[in-house]
């Protein structure tokens, strides 16, 4: 699909409603990305142009999403071909030339952007991982950058800007949010399985826990030359997949990556998205991790501590047997 055709199909109002804006387009309406006391926005009536007249910007659906994600122009056509290949129906064109104010706004949309080199190998060192798995994650939609509270933040989030989860590139810890490192940005879903709406040309997804295993899930899968897999994230073991996700995992092979938890949250989760995806016909297994150790005697308790591993440990790992 190029720019031209996923244009024609894909509008304002849709992106409007999948990027969680607030308010509503329409000829008169408020701006959805900055304070707009009185209506000085406006889309056309195809819904294909945009116009702000406070500020003098404007442009078609393309320049609409880089806007509102921050993102420079070459992310922007490439996560906007992202949004039209995902099936988004192509809106009315015709809309009410009434408002209202938009409500609280509680999303906080970061501004996102493409790594540089330098950063990509710095979050490389931080977590152990391959410049190209985590260029493959970037390439894939899941991973950007952002300057955040002051400090550059590797970011985990997907095309349907839904959930956003933010560390700090330096690895440590938010001071805002009592000393955590994974900070999810406020009004994310973050039931929002991340990576999912890319299942469509996928048969087996690896259902991960966090940020971390899933940047891991793709150092594997460059190392191994598996690009037929999907990682697929869910960020945190206490939440249940979103409602609006499962059918995205309809009939998959889906393996989980459980975190090994003195407490067992990581198993419970388990058992909890097995129970889930099984009620969509999905076939489900789990990898244990019980037993391994890292190269320096350490126990293994999830996917990114694998990458600790001696060579000839991680040659007999299997990660992918069966899939």
């Amino acid at each position: 699909m190029t720019i031209v055709e996923a244009k024609s199909g894909l509008r304002i109002p849709e992106l409007w409603k999948r990027l969680n804006l607030p308010g509503s387009p329409a000829r008169s309406c408020h701006a959805p990305w900055r304070e707009d006391s009185n209506p000085s926005f406006s889309v056309s009536s195809d819904g294909m142009l945009w116009n702000d007249f406070s500020t003098g910007e404007g442009g078609n659906a393309v320049t609409f999403l880089q806007k509102a994600r921050g993102l420079d122009r070459i992310a922007a056509c490439r996560e906007f071909l992202r949004f039209a290949a995902s099936g988004i129906a192509t809106p009315e064109s015709n809309f009410t030339s009434t408002h209202t104010l938009p409500p609280k706004r509680t999303l906080y949309l970061p501004q996102l952007r493409s790594g540089t080199s330098g950063e990509i190998q710095s979050l490389g060192r931080l977590r152990g991982l391959s410049v190209e798995g985590l260029s493959m994650a970037q390439d894939a939609g899941v991973l950007s950058f952002a300057d955040l509270k002051g400090h550059i933040a590797w970011v985990i989030s997907d095309s349907t800007a839904r959930n956003f989860q933010a560390r700090r590139l330096d690895g440590k810890t938010w001071a805002h949010i009592d000393e955590k490192k994974a900070w999810t940005l406020p009004g994310s879903q973050a039931a929002w399985p991340l990576g999912i709406l890319n299942a469509a040309s996928f048969n087996t997804i690896l259902l991960c826990e966090g940020g971390p295993d899933l940047l891991a899930a793709f150092h594997f899968i460059t190392a191994t030359n598996r690009k037929d897999l999907l990682p697929v994230a869910m960020l945190g073991a206490g939440l249940r997949i979103h409602r609006e996700a499962l059918e995205n995992f309809a009939a998959k092979h889906v393996r989980i990556f459980p975190h090994i938890d003195s407490n067992g949250q990581g198993y419970t989760a388990a058992a909890r998205w097995q129970s889930q995806l099984e009620s969509v016909n999905a076939v489900v297994d789990a990898y244990s991790f019980a037993g391994l150790k890292t190269a320096a005697g350490i126990p293994v308790k999830d996917l990114n501590d694998c990458v600790k591993m001696d060579q000839q440990t991680l040659d007999s790992l299997n990660l992918w047997e069966g899939l």
